[in-house]
């Protein structure tokens, strides 16, 4: 996995631990969550591309 992708990757973990926290400590908020859904699609599609 080259090196942008492994960013990408960890800024989505990070992302996810985040958004986890504002959750729990304020309360849900659905363009988080979405936002984070969006990421995690670019990570996605982004480990998919560089593996072909």
């Amino acid at each position: 996995m080259p090196g942008s992708v492994k960013t990408l990757t960890a800024v989505t973990v990070t992302a996810l631990i985040v958004v986890t926290a504002y959750t729990v400590t304020m309360g849900s908020s659905g363009w988080l969550w979405f936002a984070w859904v969006v990421l995690v699609m670019a990570t996605a599609g982004a480990v998919t591309t560089r593996r072909n």
